[in-house]
Order: structure tokens, then C-alpha cells, then sequence
């Protein structure tokens, strides 16, 4: 008798499971507890969240990584970056302490922050994985970011956070601290007696904190650096970017699953484009300078508060009578966004345009600058008010100028040559701000550029109101949209910067 077995699976007959699928087909759930306000971001979240929220959260993660960065390009020290980036970090990304006044450790909007910023800083992992270079910027200022909040956290916690990292430090025992005593004080500025050091001290892989060894903060022997426990933060940082760094190499093997998502691959996309010059929208409030004179005759003195790139367009259009589409297009929907109305942006144009004809005028031109007030056109521009000012990340990126034309970015789009050129034209003359402004144009930070020069023309009145306290730093974060540049540049000249005391500069 042949004993059957029904349990054995005929290979021919076994169904064949596509890995992508298999690896997407069961979703683990994991329920995330935050017990510290610090995060080294070794465990991917797992729960769901809205669209909106993938955006959004990454959206301001992204705001305040922009401004770490800049920082860093302008030169700021620790402090002065400190003092800038800590008052948008409230407003766009807070992380409360669990002893905080407003926060327990069972708050759900303490729990809500730090959920929002769990999920940002891998949304952005995703985003900014696919080349070496998003990869070596995102760690940098994710790096930057997180010595920021270790140095403001509450020390308790802090040394709570760091007991449960388990990181792999070797104790120096009591008989090696001795024997090393001299080296240990001789090697370590500031140290009176190895042997009393609180909290005593480790050994490390010398190649693990190389900001200690740059500085000679600490003795070599061995391959070995002796860190004494007040130093520990770069040892926690030295940790948190390891971890970052191999985090950000299995995201980019993972990336080309992500192919199949046709809802998240265009937001990762829009988010990764704007990690060189972070988007921006623009409110009425944003364009709002209730009482100023913006109308079709003050356009030509109101010009001097003009970005860089609408300069350009106002001096060509002076020069030539004459603007090309993209041109027009551009320099309508900013006068728009500076409060200029439909009726007098119709006037300035006709004015401007002095070579052609009412006929002319009104066949070939008259008809896109209402339709970009929203003045006609289909439902949804009626609805819409028409189109939105250009933000810089979208000059930079879009219908970049042809021959003939003079829309874009001046930054971008110009030589050097023909940059400095312009630019002592509109007034900028000294040499370490042109020097600048060349190597930022080299590094490819047109928008840094821009406010490079922001700042030299206003100078003195950016000392003022900070000295009257009348603007913080949320009032003077960095410009990325030509009509905050001329809001702000107007307020600054105007000696009305009180009347936004607290006003969102950007959006």
C-alpha cells in the first residue's frame, strides 16, 4: 500500500508571489512611545497619517532645516544660529520637554509633537535618498539639528536619553585613570584633576569624534581617545550620525519600491526639489501694506525695494518698452502680490508699453494681465483669484529664460559677469558682499545670494529692530519669495517694521 502524502505541495502548482507585493502585503503596526523629547530615529514609523499630514509635517521639518542651513552659509556662530532657528523651531516644530510647564509626560500634544517629529525626519529620509549629495546635506543639518536640542534639553532628561542608547563606550577604570593622570590633565583644557572628573571618563574609537580630535580635547593612545563624560555630546552626535548615515544608504536601496505609490513618489519629489531653495507661498496678509502708496506712477520709486530678478525685469522693460510672456507673467503676478490693482496694473502697463498701440495693446496684451488677476478666464482662476506670485523656487526651476528673454533668477540664469554688472547698476559696490555673492553663485545657494545682499542694503535698519525688539527672528528668517523681499525691504526703509511686530514674514 503507497502511503499518500496530502501535506506536500506540488512545486509546479505553487503560486508565485511577486516580492514587491509580499513585502507590502501584511503592514505591521507598531505603537510608538516617545519617552524623550531626543530621537536618534533608529525605528521607522509604522502607524498611519493623512496625506496632508505626510506633507505637512515634512513641509515644516523642512522650513527649519532650510534656516540650520543657512545659517551655516552666512556664517553664523552656534549661538547666533541658536538665538535664530530656536523661535521658528516653536512655531513650526516644537518639542516640549516632559518637565516642561506646559507638558506631562502623558500629554497627547506633547505626544503629537514628537510623533510629528518622528515622522518628518524619515519622510525626509525618503525624500532626500536618492543622490549623495541630498544625502551628505540631509545628514549635516539632521546633525546640526539634534546638537541644538541636546544642548537646550533639560539636563536630567538629557542624561536619561543618553543611559538609554547603550552606546558602546568603554569605562576608564580607576587604575588606568591613574596611570594616565598627567597625559589625561596635560590633553584636556580646562581639567584640574583626571581623578575627580564627575561622572568619569571613556574610551572610544579615536575616528568616532573627530570635532574632539580637531579641537585636542581629549588624549590618544592606541587608536583610543579618552573622553571625559562632559564631553559626551560628541560622542552621542558621533552615534546619532553613524546610525543616520547607514539609515540613509538602506533607504536609498529601498527607494524603487516606492515606484509603485503614485501618491507619495510627487510629493517626495516636489520635497526633494525644494531642499534647494525652500518653497513658499504667499496670503493677502503676506502682501498687505495697508496705507502705502502702490499705484501705476509710484512703481518706478517703489522699485528700489525690488528683488534682484524683478529689478532686472523693471530696468528692462524701462530700457525696452517691452517685456517677452514669461517676462510679463512674472512681473504682473508680483505687482500684484506688492497691492498693485488690477485697474492700476493695466495703466502701468500701458504706460510701459509706449511703442505699440491702444489696438495693439488691447488685442494682444490686455487680456493676460486680467486673466492673471483671475479678472477672466475658466471657473477655477475666478475661484482662485487668479495665479499666485512666484515664489524663488519656482523661478528657479520653471521656463528657464531663452534668448531675449529676462525673467528668471539673475543668480542663476546671469555669468558672473553680467551679475556683477547688474548689481553695482542697482547700487551694490562693496567688494566683500560681490565677492560673496560669487561664491555662493558657485555653490549653487542663489537664494543665500539673494539675501546676501538683502542684508548689506539693510544693514543698519536690521541692527535697529533687533536692538528695539520691534523684529525677532521669525520676523527676519531667510527670504525665500521676491514680495516678502519688498514687503520687508519697504517696512525696514519706511521705519514702519513695529507695525508687524509678530507678523509672519513668510509662509
Amino acid at each position: 500500500m503507497i502511503r499518500q502524502d496530502y501535506n506536500r505541495i506540488d512545486p509546479k502548482r505553487r503560486s508565485t508571489i511577486d516580492y514587491k507585493k509580499k513585502q507590502f502585503a501584511i503592514p505591521t503596526y507598531k505603537q510608538q512611545d516617545y519617552p524623550h523629547r531626543l530621537n536618534l530615529y533608529e525605528v521607522p514609523p509604522t502607524a498611519e497619517i493623512t496625506l496632508e499630514q505626510f506633507e505637512q509635517w515634512a513641509i515644516d521639518r523642512l522650513r527649519i532645516l532650510a534656516e540650520i542651513e543657512a545659517c551655516s552659509f552666512r556664517n553664523k556662530t552656534p549661538g547666533e544660529t541658536a538665538a535664530h532657528v530656536t523661535p521658528l523651531l516653536q512655531q513650526w516644530l516644537p518639542l516640549r520637554s516632559n518637565t516642561s510647564s506646559s507638558a506631562g509626560s502623558q500629554d497627547e500634544n506633547l505626544k503629537l509633537e514628537r510623533k510629528k517629529d518622528h515622522y518628518s525626519h524619515f519622510i525626509l529620509r525618503l525624500a532626500f535618498s536618492s543622490t549623495e549629495d541630498l544625502r551628505r546635506r540631509f545628514a549635516r543639518i539632521e546633525s546640526a539639528l539634534f546638537r541644538l536640542r541636546f544642548q537646550n534639553d533639560d539636563a536630567r532628561e538629557r542624561q536619561t536619553f543618553v543611559e538609554s542608547l547603550q552606546l558602546d563606550w568603554e569605562v576608564v577604570s580607576e587604575e588606568e585613570k591613574k596611570a594616565l593622570g598627567a597625559d589625561l590633565q596635560n590633553a584636556t583644557p580646562g581639567l584640574k584633576r583626571p581623578d575627580v572628573e564627575e561622572g568619569g571618563w571613556f574610551k572610544v574609537d579615536f575616528e568616532t569624534v573627530p570635532e574632539l580630535v580637531e579641537g585636542r580635547r581629549v588624549f590618544l593612545k592606541a587608536g583610543k581617545a579618552y573622553v571625559p563624560v562632559r564631553e559626551q555630546m560628541s560622542m552621542v552626535l558621533a552615534g546619532f550620525n553613524a546610525r543616520l548615515d547607514k539609515g540613509l544608504e538602506l533607504t536609498a536601496r529601498a527607494l524603487p519600491r516606492l515606484d509603485e505609490d503614485d501618491r507619495l513618489t510627487p510629493i517626495l519629489n516636489h520635497l526633494s526639489k525644494n531642499f534647494a531653495t525652500p518653497d513658499s507661498t504667499l496670503s493677502d496678509s503676506d502682501s498687505a501694506l495697508p496705507g502705502a502708496p502702490i499705484n501705476a506712477s509710484s512703481i518706478d520709486p517703489l522699485s528700489q525695494h525690488f528683488p534682484l530678478c524683478m529689478r532686472n525685469l523693471h530696468l528692462t522693460l524701462r530700457k525696452n518698452s517691452h517685456l517677452k510672456h514669461f517676462g510679463r507673467l512674472q512681473y504682473t503676478l508680483f505687482l500684484k502680490g506688492i497691492g498693485l490693482t488690477l485697474e492700476d496694473c493695466l495703466i502701468f502697463w500701458r504706460q510701459a508699453f509706449k511703442l505699440v498701440t491702444d489696438d495693439t495693446f488691447n488685442k494682444e496684451y490686455r487680456y493676460n494681465i486680467r486673466h492673471a488677476y483671475g479678472d477672466v478666464g475658466g471657473d477655477a482662476i475666478r475661484r482662485g483669484r487668479g495665479y499666485s506670485p512666484f515664489s524663488c523656487q519656482k523661478i528657479l526651476t520653471e521656463h528657464p529664460p531663452g534668448s531675449g528673454e529676462s525673467h528668471g533668477c539673475p543668480y542663476q540664469h546671469f555669468s558672473v559677469e553680467n551679475l556683477t554688472t547688474l548689481l553695482q547698476t542697482t547700487g551694490v559696490n562693496d567688494r566683500d558682499v560681490l565677492r560673496g555673492v560669487k561664491e555662493d553663485v558657485e555653490k549653487k545657494r542663489f537664494h543665500i545670494a539673494c539675501n546676501r545682499v538683502f542684508e548689506w542694503a539693510h544693514k543698519g535698519d536690521i541692527t535697529r529692530v533687533k536692538e528695539d525688539g520691534s523684529w525677532g527672528a521669525a520676523e527676519l528668517d531667510t527670504i525665500v519669495h521676491p514680495n516678502t523681499y519688498f514687503k520687508r525691504s519697504y517696512l525696514l526703509k519706511s521705519g514702519a517694521a513695529a507695525t508687524v511686530k509678530g507678523e509672519e514674514m513668510n509662509t
